[in-house]
């Protein structure tokens, strides 16, 4: 296991790349660059709370941080959903909509937000035994309808929240409703509460990557599909056709969107730097989270049948187990053949070691 501190607090993790946003804001017709100043000043905002949130429940606990986040939840119901009315952070989480195994409602955004909560929920308990992202039963608490138009989603460190869409950057009500952009964003729950990967160049990239790969496992198990079935697509659809058709594509990095910068092997790996410049987007973790992605698609279409049961064992038990915030591309590579070894013998490290070699990660 690799020795590293706990890193130092990072910006609020969002499922739209910033630089996607950034070249809109700069690119874009008016429109989109009204949408995407907007949807980077409001992400912008919650960096603060998030990091703040973030560290006080790891060592405080969820009841001391919901209490800092203003949410009034009780501790008995899984998940509960809230309408923030489109009035920002100042009214999160806003007015409880949909409670625990209450009925359906009138609102789409507000069942998707539900059924995409209790779909992961469901997922860690089911095929890890993982209670919530804690894994002490944590309440997953969602904010549908947040700003006015607000192109993004995001975990702010106590809760979902997720804005309607411009209609010019993402469609009207997708963000609530994709269920991988739900399984994605629950995700950073899960590594915050582990392996806690520092939201910088390539540590960040795996964060970002370990939420795509468990995103795109919540989907698949939803739909049922195997590794040969699933689309391999973060968010399709969501986008508004004109710009493309995912955020992003596990398969085939580079080619979910116009602009799509993302590599799929070292010999593309775009090295930025980590400053204030959303165009960087952290050192380019949402860029660069292309290698690890591709690498897990090659292990899970090498080992076949449901990618959830071995190729995602392997990624959460890397995860969760062994890890530490400062790890690199060639620590998950190294973790992950070790922990298959260990898991299910000499033909699936093959499999991992085959991948990480296939991407350049390893020689």
């Amino acid at each position: 296991m690799i020795s590293a501190p706990r890193p130092t607090p990072h910006p609020a993790c969002s499922i739209a790349p910033p630089d996607l946003l950034s070249r809109l804001a700069s690119q874009g017709t008016a429109e989109q660059r009204d949408a995407a100043l907007s949807a980077l000043a409001a992400s912008a905002s919650m960096r603060t709370q998030r990091s703040m949130l973030s560290q006080v429940r790891r060592r405080l606990g969820n009841e001391v941080a919901n209490q800092l986040a203003g949410l009034d939840v009780t501790p008995e119901r899984r998940q509960t959903i809230y309408d923030n009315q489109r009035q920002g952070r100042s009214f999160l989480p806003g007015v409880r909509v949909r409670g625990e195994d209450d009925p359906p409602t009138a609102d789409a955004d507000v069942n998707g937000a539900y059924d995409g909560s209790a779909a992961t929920y469901d997922f860690y308990r089911d095929v890890f035994n993982r209670d919530s992202l804690d894994g002490q039963g944590m309440e997953l608490v969602s904010s549908v309808h947040y700003g006015v138009d607000f192109d993004n989603a995001f975990w702010n460190g106590a809760q979902m929240v997720y804005g309607d869409g411009s209609g010019r950057v993402f469609v009207k009500g997708a963000l609530a409703q994709s269920i991988d952009v739900v399984g994605h964003e629950l995700t950073h729950g899960v590594t915050s509460f582990t392996a806690n990967l520092a939201y910088s160049k390539q540590s960040g990239a795996l964060n970002e990557s370990f939420s795509d790969v468990f995103g795109s496992l919540v989907k698949q198990r939803h739909l049922n599909q195997t590794a040969d079935q699933a689309d391999w697509l973060i968010g399709a659809g969501t986008l508004v056709p004109a710009l493309g058709k995912a955020l992003r594509s596990m398969s085939a990095p580079g080619t979910a969107y116009d602009g799509d910068r993302q590599p799929d092997h070292m010999d593309g790996y775009v090295d930025l730097p980590d400053d204030n410049d959303p165009r960087n987007d952290n050192g380019g973790v949402h860029i660069n989270s292309g290698i690890p992605n591709k690498a897990f698609y090659l292990v899970a279409s090498a080992l076949g049948g449901q990618a959830w049961g071995t190729a995602g064992a392997i990624w959460f038990h890397t995860l969760t187990e062994r890890l530490q915030s400062k790890a690199q591309f060639v620590d998950a590579a190294e973790q992950t053949m070790q922990v298959a070894k260990e898991m299910f013998g000499d033909t699936a490290q093959s499999s991992v070691a085959s991948a990480w070699q296939q991407v350049g990660v390893i020689s």
